[in-house]
């Protein structure tokens, strides 16, 4: 295998081909650089998706569950999240975590970008929601955005396609936003509702979750990497990173030192190095990259990197209806409310949170859930109530914004290790009591919206221990060095020829989901790397 690749230098390697990586390719093709993307995992096959099968409910705790620890495939490296109470949720292939998220795709508010000006909390973003626009609407026509325009709670934008169909769940749970006069609007989603750029519209296989057979949510494997490797990048599967290599004289990376399929390692040259490995896997490899001048990990002379881990707290709150509803069919994120967005200091909080609508659940996982929680009887009385349960569940999941703070880390386990012997992350976050009180008060007002339309019965899980989704933080953005590890284009203060494009950079994390903001950042990176290529690596 080694034989048949190109190890001569390129002009640009990326280390990882999920949301961030393809976007930062796709961006880069028009240079005509010689660019190798290096993705530890391999392409996936929609017609292997649980969708495709009736055991997709098992198969959503084994080969396609959202935590590495349980998964345990090829692809996956071990991360400690013992002393973290929201555990990851990550996946390794190309398309990376686009291929099991929900596609719900929210953009970031303006204010999201001056927390510290508006609030007093946190830092504000090098940049703003107006520098970004042009490049939220650029990653819109790529992906394709379902939605509805006018929502009050946004500036202007137009999403290219109708919304999703909110179905009996959803007009239920907006009925409830109505009868307490609550903002609520049809949301944005990375889901096709009519056929978009070769991709046939959603059909409502059913829990998006777990890949989408159909092709109608937009992974990057089917956007932006069919049209980037069209323009020439070359994408190599199956390779495991381990450090950065660094030129001594010049302080310059030089290339990656990498495991390949095999297990053999393998060293790619290189002129520029993007990291696009998501808020846990950069600063894993940032920090495995030590060298003589760089004895604490590359581009580290702040002490910052793996530091201000955020992850989106998330509170779970569904209510039991008397009718039937959609169960667990169709999307979820039919909808969201942004009522809660932004500060009110006597709430007992700053910053705040979205709803995000959800639909019922399987019926392994309503059979699971009454039997746990003493719903659902063993002998007499068994069928009567698991069928007051199928498909009469449906609420909502609050994603509550989580300030930076520097005791919340990714660091080297000393002593775990992957299949090659490279050290694992360990995520070590405590839940801040801002977070508490967000939380709280989500469930009251959730809890309110759903008594309100007639829910009997409400489940709660505050915070959703599985929810570790949303990875930012760990390689923040910012024009000091020595209070930010990247400055205000996603160049390392420490290493002119260094960049990151994923949810590392983020230096608060808004009250939504993040991947359009990622994928929108990548573009806006490499779109600033293609104005400076005269002198790219020239001093600040």
């Amino acid at each position: 295998m080694s034989g048949s690749i190109d190890y001569s230098p390129a002009d640009v390697v990326i280390i990882g081909a999920g949301a961030s990586g393809a976007a930062a390719a796709w961006n880069l093709t028009e240079t005509r650089m010689r660019i190798v993307c290096l993705e530890q995992g391999g392409w996936m096959n929609p017609a292997e998706y649980p969708s495709t099968g009736r055991d997709w409910e098992a198969r959503s705790q084994s080969d396609f569950a959202i935590n590495p620890n349980r998964r345990q495939l090829k692809s996956d490296y071990p991360v400690n999240d013992d002393d973290c109470p929201i555990k990851i949720a990550n996946f390794n292939a190309v398309g990376g975590g686009t291929i099991l998220y929900a596609g719900h795709y929210p953009r970031f508010h303006p204010s999201d970008f001056r927390v510290a000006s508006l609030d007093g909390v946190a830092d504000d973003w090098p940049i703003d929601y107006a520098t970004l626009e042009p490049y939220y609407a650029e990653n819109d026509r790529i992906t394709g955005v379902s939605g509805l325009a006018g929502d009050p709670a946004y500036p202007a934008k137009q999403p290219l396609m109708p919304p999703l169909p909110l179905g009996r769940s959803g007009q239920k749970v907006a009925q409830g936003f109505d009868a307490l006069g609550w903002h609520w609007w049809p949301s944005d989603t990375a889901i096709a509702t009519t056929p978009y750029n070769g991709r046939d519209k959603c059909i409502n296989l059913g829990f998006c979750l777990h890949g989408c057979a159909q092709g109608a949510k937009a992974s990057t494997d089917i956007t932006y990497w069919p049209e980037a490797i069209r323009a020439g990048v070359e994408l190599r599967t199956w390779c495991r990173v381990k450090e950065i290599a660094v030129d001594d004289d010049t302080g310059m990376a030089c290339g990656v030192s990498y495991y390949d399929e095999q297990g053999e390692e393998q060293f790619q040259p290189a002129h520029i190095v993007i990291m696009a490995c998501n808020g846990v896997g950069t600063p894993r490899i940032l920090l495995n990259s030590r060298s003589e001048r760089f004895p604490d990990g590359l581009a580290n002379s702040s002490g910052l990197v793996g530091t201000h881990l955020m992850l989106h707290p998330y509170a779970s709150i569904y209510g039991v209806f008397d009718e039937a509803l959609d169960g667990y069919r169709g999307p979820h994120d039919a909808l969201w409310s942004q009522e809660f967005y932004e500060t009110d200091v006597s709430r007992g909080f700053v910053r705040g949170f979205t709803y995000e609508f959800n639909r019922g659940r399987g019926p392994v996982a309503t059979a699971l859930t009454g039997a746990f929680s003493g719903r659902i009887p063993w002998g007499e009385g068994h069928h009567d109530a698991y069928r007051a349960l199928f498909n009469r569940i449906c609420g909502m999941v609050a994603i509550c914004e989580d300030l930076p703070e520097a005791h919340n880390t990714v660091t080297l386990d000393p002593v775990l290790r992957d299949a090659h012997g490279i050290p694992a992350p360990k995520m070590t976050y405590t839940l801040s009591d801002n977070s508490r009180a967000m939380l709280d008060f989500a469930v009251e007002r959730a809890s309110e919206v759903l008594r309100a339309v007639g829910a009997q019965d409400l489940m709660v899980e505050s915070p959703l221990s599985v929810g570790g989704w949303h990875l930012m933080g760990t390689a923040r953005m910012g024009n000091d060095p020595q209070k930010s590890v990247v400055n205000a284009w996603g160049r390392a203060h420490d290493v002119r020829n260094l960049f990151v494009v994923d949810g590392s950079l983020f230096v608060t994390s808004a009250g939504v989901n993040p991947t359009r903001t990622i994928q929108t950042l990548a573009l806006y990176v490499t779109d600033q790397m293609k104005k400076r290529l005269t002198n790219l690596f020239d001093a600040p």
